[in-house]
């Protein structure tokens, strides 16, 4: 017999459980964005060149982004509750045990295999899920909100990570970022029911007279496999994934990670750089939040070809200004507003083309692309710094990229016939 929680505030309580998958998911941001604060400080500890470095940091990206179909997948089999807070424990786990690394595999294992693997549990998918389970009403806006934690996250660690790094070397570094996630574990315990009917409560803006009811729990492999087989038949899937690989490609992989050690070559200090990058972080709260709002109400089409458009636009002028910081802080506000708000855009085409019940492990094959674009980015500027002495192609490259993407946007059915449901 389930016990049943009852939480105050009724619906609105949807709000508080949002409120902690914010914080989990500005957490796991955080610690995607630290290799970016550790590339030099590792440099000088340990003479490790930047490509070995980027290796770990692509490694973590991609396993971000890989684990995150198989976790939309767990969430169903498992339960959220159970899959966040595991999740969570093996971040901590793995990134304090990097205190004792001395050879750049160490590096790989910790920052790379294993947070990768926890922090995929964390990610975009996670915020779909509980936004498909717990809201009826404002859907767009509530994923927009979520999926701004991850610049967010940027904003809330890198410039007191970088500070951290310049005063105290990166051991500190790893037992913050450790410690933010081990906090959290026992808040999700404490405030995070499962489903709404847990807490004795409906979706937020639910009929009661049309409340769903979630689908059977299935196999972990075939909620995963068997929603990618059906959703590979779709045009519209491979425009998604396409489009998101260049997202990955020109946000997380190249700026988030290169950013700091980009301007590190300009003469920029860490901290001034960490700023910058907080300052893209606080923009695109607001750009994807407003994202979110505008997808209710516009083609979400149209929104993605715009956001592209303009984002690689901004990638291709920023190699030829003069890294002045008017110029970066021109570039920050820019190019803040438009780093992930595609999500809100994508999820709802994800949602229209595949229905409810398979748009949240849909959309984690969607991400997993988004991911391996930014490891590709992570590895390939990282070389490329190391054999050309400078970032010009890599920025140049992907700012190609992002008008590529705006044109594969466009080119999505106006009108996707939902795929059958499974029985």
């Amino acid at each position: 017999m389930t016990i049943i929680q009852r939480r105050p505030w009724g619906q609105n309580y949807a709000f508080v459980v949002a409120g902690v998958i914010f914080l989990a998911l500005l957490a796991a941001a955080g610690v995607r964005a630290a290799p970016g604060v550790l590339i030099l400080p590792l440099g000088q500890a340990f003479g490790w060149s930047r490509d070995s470095i980027s290796l770990a940091a692509a490694v973590g990206i991609f396993l971000y982004g890989l684990v995150g179909p198989f976790a939309a997948a767990l969430m169903q089999a498992v339960g959220i509750r159970r899959t966040l807070i595991a999740a969570l424990s093996l971040m901590a786990v793995s990134i304090a045990a990097s205190h004792w690394m001395t050879q750049p595999w160490h590096l790989l294992l910790s920052w790379g295999v294993f947070s990768g693997l926890g922090s995929g549990c964390v990610a975009i998918v996670l915020g779909a899920t509980v936004v498909n389970r717990w809201f009826v009403r404002h859907r767009g806006l509530m994923l927009g909100l979520l999926t701004a934690s991850t610049a967010t996250g940027t904003l809330a660690f890198l410039p007191a990570l970088a500070a951290i790094a310049e005063h105290g070397g990166w051991r500190p570094v790893v037992w913050t970022v450790s410690a933010v996630c081990a906090v959290l574990v026992p808040l999700v315990w404490w405030l995070l029911p499962e489903r709404p009917a847990d807490a004795g409560l409906l979706p937020y803006g639910a009929d009661p007279a049309l409340a769903r009811t979630d689908a059977p729990r299935r196999n972990l492999l075939g909620i995963a496999l068997g929603t990618l087989a059906r959703a590979s038949r779709h045009g519209t899937f491979w425009c998604l994934v396409g489009t998101f690989f260049i997202c990955g490609f020109t946000t997380n992989g190249l700026i988030g990670t290169h950013f700091i050690a980009m301007c590190g070559d300009h003469g920029i200090p860490e901290v001034r750089a960490a700023g910058l990058l907080a300052m893209m972080g606080f923009c695109d709260l607001i750009g994807t939040t407003l994202s979110g709002w505008l997808t209710d109400r516009f083609d979400s089409r149209k929104l993605l070809f715009m956001y592209y458009g303009l984002r690689g636009a901004s990638l291709i002028w920023l190699p030829y200004s003069d890294f002045s910081f008017s110029s970066l802080s021109i570039f920050g506000v820019f190019y803040g507003l438009d780093w992930i708000a595609t999500v809100p855009p994508t999820l709802k085409i994800a949602a229209e083309t595949f229905g409810d019940n398979d748009a949240p492990v849909v959309f984690g094959w969607v991400a997993a692309g988004h991911q391996m674009g930014a490891a590709t980015a992570a590895f390939f500027a990282g070389s490329m710094r190391t054999y050309t002495g400078n970032y010009f192609e890599s920025l140049v490259i992907a700012g190609c990229l992002g008008i590529v993407a705006s044109f594969l946007a466009i080119a999505i059915r106006r009108r996707p016939t939902l795929s059958p449901q499974p029985a």
